[in-house]
């Protein structure tokens, strides 16, 4: 396993970021392996250890190094090392690293068409299944055409980190009970929206923030998945944990486009073919193994609420309009959240 460790400073980070990025437009060889070029290809993303995100990143950085034959040098650098969440997709985008990670979401101002596949505006998706039906059928090409046009990666493959859900200082089961309940929620405008809509006070924060934010008071509860709640320890700060199903976030394999295709097309199919696989199996990895991790938070000592049918519409009511709203953004928004609600059974 080829995983890094994960004390590096922030001067440090500073450094790779300028130094790769002044390398960025070079072609995506670094060295020789003999006769072959050796190809380098840095995996960073800001998922916690021991997830099946992170260990799905472990397997495919294998898998590309032994089936490539070492002509590609995968290096995973997870939790964080190279930046926060923010500044990874951004590196992305330029090439300073090759792949990340994240939810379609993220693209909301410059391709909201994609932040609908990504769960925008909230309960667009119905279950597993229907997600499926979305990211593993033909509109996944479409959605990874987009990204290609407007920000230069390329969706190889999807992970998940499942449904997420509330976690807070204090239960919550009704809307009454979240009412203006401080919960840090993406620096995207939709999620401040989703939350104002339920009557909640959205904080926007950086994702590497939130265990010290919850400490410190400055916000009362986060939304997050079974897994990402263990990993990061956030049970530690917020002991109520209300199952809602709000947002279904499938998280992106991105590929930075100029590096992929660069590649001699052998390479180029690997990359894809093996991410697809790795991520595939890294999907049932996920389904399976969150009962587990949802009973692993019941014995850290959170408690686990559910949220009775009739308040469960309530929630949905108050929400609906923004599929109005989120659609008008364009006309390529409507008709994605139009194409995901036709794929519900």
């Amino acid at each position: 396993m080829r995983t890094r460790s994960r004390d590096l400073s922030l001067p440090v980070r500073r450094d790779f970021i300028r130094t790769a990025a002044a390398a960025a437009v070079a072609l995506p060889w670094v060295g020789s392996l003999g006769a072959q070029t050796r190809i380098t290809c840095r995996i960073a993303h800001s998922e916690a250890l021991n997830t099946p995100m992170t260990d799905a990143f472990d397997k495919w950085a294998a898998a590309l190094r032994e089936r490539s034959g070492g002509r590609i040098d995968a290096q995973h650098f997870p939790a964080g090392q190279l930046g926060n969440y923010t500044q990874l997709i951004e590196q992305s985008r330029i090439g300073t690293i090759q792949v990340t990670a994240g939810g379609p979401d993220t693209e909301e101002a410059v391709a909201p068409e994609i932040a609908a596949a990504g769960g925008a505006p909230g309960f667009i998706y119905q279950d597993e299944a229907h997600a499926d039906r979305v990211l593993q059928g033909p509109l996944a090409a479409d959605i990874s055409a987009a990204a290609r046009r407007k920000t230069g990666v390329e969706f190889v493959a999807y992970g998940e980190v499942g449904f997420r859900h509330l976690l807070s200082k204090r239960p919550v089961t009704t809307l009454e009970e979240l009412r203006g309940l401080k919960i840090r929620v993406p620096e995207l405008r939709i999620w401040v929206d989703f939350w104002r809509r339920l009557g909640a006070n959205p904080t926007p924060l950086a994702y590497a923030e939130q265990y010290s934010a919850l400490s410190t008071g400055v916000i009362d509860a986060l939304e997050a998945d079974y897994f990402s709640i263990r990993g990061f320890k956030w049970g530690e700060q917020a002991r109520h944990l209300t199952l809602t199903h709000h947002w279904f976030l499938p998280k992106a394999v991105r590929v930075n486009a100029r590096w992929l295709d660069g590649l001699p097309a052998d390479l180029q199919r690997l990359v894809r073919e093996s991410a697809r696989e790795a991520f595939a199996e890294q999907r049932r990895v996920n389904r399976s193994r969150a009962s587990d991790a949802l009973a692993d938070l019941r014995r850290a000592g959170i408690t686990v609420h559910e949220l009775a049918a009739a308040e469960k519409q309530r929630w949905l009511a108050a929400t609906q309009p923004l599929f109005a709203e989120f659609g008008a953004k364009s006309a390529e928004t409507k008709a994605m959240i139009d194409k995901i609600i036709s794929l519900r059974a």
